[in-house]
């Protein structure tokens, strides 16, 4: 079966990583040990992730000319992701986060890198302009252009063509005037930071006359170590999480998101795609660096096998 390949439009970073024993107050002094630098970004975790359990994959950002650009897009190439529509242009920073781990958990610093457009070729909007997934970030929406079309106009004109769209929100949910990128989208993955700010202490299952009124096909509020539930407006899904010793979180959402476009992608359903999602996450924070989500489909089934007894 030839599959289209999924489209991933957003970041990619160098991930310099730092370990403290705790994180300071404002105007305090610690030490932080250095350990090592990674090729990660939260959408290009995501596009690797799909391409490591097989399914083609394209991955749009936009970079400068350094050769931190130069060795993010060999190892994205390395990881069997396509960079040939990559958006290059002089004169922009860095893509750098700094990651430090402390006291169980992470802070993610990222250099700002302005607010570009990014114009998009006539190639790759033909390219879009075809039947498939598109994974992409509020934040990537906005700055989207092609010729006269652009942000919400410019997606619109895409699921029109048969792109559907997933949108990763993360902590940030959205607010009102995010809905024009949102309408229409196939899935919105929020965590449940996102979730409380989007939607408040409403249950998943209540949300089908918003889902109807912005025609979402269907909503996913990830758990952490408590697995994910989703909604598509007829059926609710409860998917429970793993036990597992955590050595790093960076990543475990885009893990998530890659896991279950690659199922859905497939043609599997919402709950096949949200089980292969939770595994793949799970085994993902037992791994240090940003690339730690990256499995086949071998070695996600060992990991399951191996924690079978021991979900929340």
């Amino acid at each position: 079966m030839n599959l289209a390949p999924a489209f991933f439009i957003g970041d990619v970073s160098l991930d310099e990583y730092y370990a403290a024993e705790r994180w300071p107050s404002l105007a305090d002094k610690g030490f932080v040990d250095f350990l090592g630098s990674y090729v990660g970004g939260s959408i290009a975790n995501a596009a690797s992730v799909h391409a490591g359990l097989g399914s083609p994959t394209e991955f749009v950002s936009l970079l400068n000319f350094s050769p931190i650009s130069d060795r993010l897009i060999a190892e994205l190439e390395e990881r069997g992701v396509s960079v040939g529509h990559m958006l290059r242009q002089e004169g922009i920073a860095e893509s750098r986060n700094l990651i430090f781990l402390a006291e169980g958990e992470h802070v993610v610093l990222t250099v700002d890198m302005g607010f570009q457009p990014m114009e998009l070729s006539g190639k790759l909007v033909r390219d879009l302009r075809q039947p498939g997934y598109l994974y992409t970030t509020l934040y990537r929406s906005r700055r989207l252009r092609h010729g006269e079309l652009g942000q919400a106009a410019l997606l619109q004109d895409l699921r029109a063509h048969g792109r559907r769209t997933v949108f990763d929100l993360d902590v940030g949910g959205f607010g009102e005037t995010d809905l024009p990128y949102l309408r229409g989208a196939s899935v919105l993955i929020l965590n449940q930071v996102g979730y409380a700010t989007a939607f408040g202490d409403r249950p998943i299952d209540g949300l089908d006359g918003w889902m109807a009124e912005n025609e979402v096909g269907a909503v996913i509020r990830t758990r952490a170590a408590d697995g994910a539930e989703a909604f598509d407006r007829q059926t609710r899904y409860d998917v429970p999480g793993y036990a597992v010793p955590v050595e790093d979180v960076t990543g475990a959402g885009d893990t998530f998101g890659g896991a279950l476009l690659h199922v859905l992608g497939q043609g599997g359903g919402l709950d096949e795609a949200l089980e292969l999602a939770v595994a793949a996450s799970a085994r993902a924070v037992t791994i240090r660096g940003p690339a730690g989500g990256i499995a086949s489909h071998a070695e996600i089934a060992a990991f399951r096998a191996s924690l079978a007894a021991r979900r929340h």
